[in-house]
């Protein structure tokens, strides 16, 4: 699953409890499960890509993908209603146990486990954020009790399995294998907007061997066809966030007829792509194929490095921590330099001017690396917002130049420098908002067909009016031969083209969404 992020405090999350309504049409078995929707400021965003303080986002996606070494009539399919979080989470509704208890989780190509948090979550704040399924209020529970542990690319959970019915729509699937979370590690799942993942990938990379939800609709007759496919709403003011449909397609949502590809490595849904065009430009790496994964779990596309620094560099993108590094030193910096020369102690500076809540106890020469790590989504103690970490290591760097006696233009170009060379995290890069009509299309070479994206469907958009920042739907990640260089489609790609995943023939479908 991909980077997947997105809130600031845990108070702000006990605000933005989901409230799913569900209901039915009166014509045929589809069954919409409508789900609320919430805005997110940039601040929020920069929340959401917390990770684990020893691993980089390149690293962890490595992980998760284990790279390190080598379509029916109405009456025969179900829908489920996707809620979109900031163009940056999909999720649903499912229900576990007799009666059912109901969840949110990620929908995931790019994984094939169940799992939510368990009432025997005892000691995981993350826990106790989100719903719990109790297995003594079900009827059709059956305890295992084997462990289980898994890695995702921005946090990891553990926990046990257990057997129980779960409920997709109008789907109730019997017997179900899936693990009850004990622990969910990173203050990813905290923030998360969903209680758990469902996995829609291949039986393959199932951990503990577990059977997938999906197999076992297929194997206990729940669908006409072996087919399921996704539609993505990439407007986040739309009540409906997309579908995802098991047992064929809704042709409301695709216009034209779909391209297929082959599944080349079961698994995940990998197949073979080829050249990745800026403009009508060719970037080199892949016009002798490269392989891709389509992966609903990950929110941007990612690919080699030296064809993300191409399409960066057409579309004039910036690092995210940059910007915000130079909007403080644009709107706060010489207020920071004034109250350190009226000797303020260097602590309080950042919460005196309002972008700091902490009251100065922490102390604020624990280096720049630090602040970087934790402005890059590490966890290390409370959580700040982007602003103030920033701030913070604009106060750093403004005391080592006051202590040269430079003078305040100097110190201010200086911040400034410092600024353009800060890491970003998840390798996140930001680009004029002014500028889209300007910036070139990005196309993929996929089943002979060109497949393009414009600016407005490869940017995401966060805030309005002056706030509003842009963020490139670009990642770099680079996986060496064999199984690279790989391109991860996640969801800026299935907002654009709506998705079919054919397990019966092994192939993966794209069409125009509409």
């Amino acid at each position: 699953m991909g980077t997947i992020g997105k809130t600031t405090t845990a108070t702000i999350f006990l605000c933005l409890l989901l409230f799913p309504i569900v209901f039915s049409t009166p014509n045929d078995r589809f069954v919409r499960i409508g789900l609320k929707k919430r805005k997110i400021d940039r601040n929020n965003r920069m929340a959401a890509h917390l990770e684990s303080k020893e691993e980089k986002a390149s690293e962890a996606f490595l992980r998760k993908y284990r790279l390190h070494g080598n379509l029916g009539e109405s009456e025969d399919i179900d829908i489920v209603a996707l809620k979109n979080y900031m163009d940056a989470q999909y999720f649903g509704e499912i229900g576990i146990g007799t009666p059912t208890q109901n969840f949110t989780v990620i929908f995931d190509t790019g994984s094939s486990n169940l799992w939510v948090p368990s009432s025997k979550c005892y000691f995981s704040i993350a826990c106790y954020f989100h719903r719990k399924y109790k297995s003594s209020r079900s009827r059709t529970y059956k305890a295992n009790g084997k462990p289980a542990d898994i890695q995702y690319g921005t946090g990891a959970i553990s926990g046990f399995f257990s057997e129980d019915h779960v409920t997709v729509g109008d789907l109730v699937v019997k017997h179900q294998e899936f693990i009850e979370a004990t622990k969910e590690s990173s203050l990813t799942f905290l923030i998360a907007k969903f209680d758990g993942i469902l996995g829609l990938g291949f039986k393959e990379i199932s951990v503990g061997n577990a059977v997938p939800v999906w197999y076992n609709m297929v194997n206990q007759g729940l669908v006409n066809e072996p087919v399921f496919s996704f539609w993505l709403n990439r407007n986040p003011e739309d009540d409906v966030g997309g579908e995802v449909v098991f047992g064929g397609m809704d042709p409301k949502h695709y216009k034209g007829e779909h391209t297929y590809v082959p599944v080349t490595q079961k698994g995940y849904w990998q197949f073979d792509m080829g050249d990745v065009l800026i403009g009508d430009q060719t970037t080199g790496l892949c016009a002798s194929g490269c392989s891709a994964i389509v992966d609903s779990g990950t929110s941007l596309l990612t690919g080699p490095t030296a064809i993300i620094a191409q399409v960066n560099h057409a579309i004039g993108a910036t690092g995210v921590v940059s910007q915000e590094c130079k909007t403080v030193v644009s709107e706060y910096g010489e207020t920071i330099i004034d109250l350190l020369l009226s000797k303020d102690q260097p602590l309080k500076v950042c919460s005196q001017i309002g972008l700091c809540s902490f009251d100065g106890t922490r102390d604020v020469s624990m280096g720049i690396e630090s602040v970087v790590n934790e402005n890059a989504g590490k966890a290390s103690g409370n959580v700040h917002d982007a602003m103030c970490s920033v701030c913070e290591m604009a106060v750093i760097w403004v005391q080592s130049q006051l202590k040269q006696n430079q003078t305040q233009e100097r110190i201010l170009d200086y911040v400034n420098e410092l600024c353009d060379r800060l890491p970003s995290p998840m390798g996140e890069s930001v680009v004029d908002c002014n500028s889209l009509s300007s910036m070139p299309s990005v196309a993929f070479t996929i089943g002979g067909k060109i497949l393009e994206l414009t600016p407005e469907q490869y940017i995401l958009k966060v805030g309005d009016g002056e706030l509003a920042q842009c963020i490139s739907g670009f990642g770099a990640l680079d996986v060496p031969p064999p199984r690279g260089p790989l391109w991860i489609l996640g969801d800026v790609f299935m907002g654009k083209f709506h998705t079919v995943f054919d397990y019966g023939n092994m192939q993966i479908g794209f069409a125009e969404a509409a």
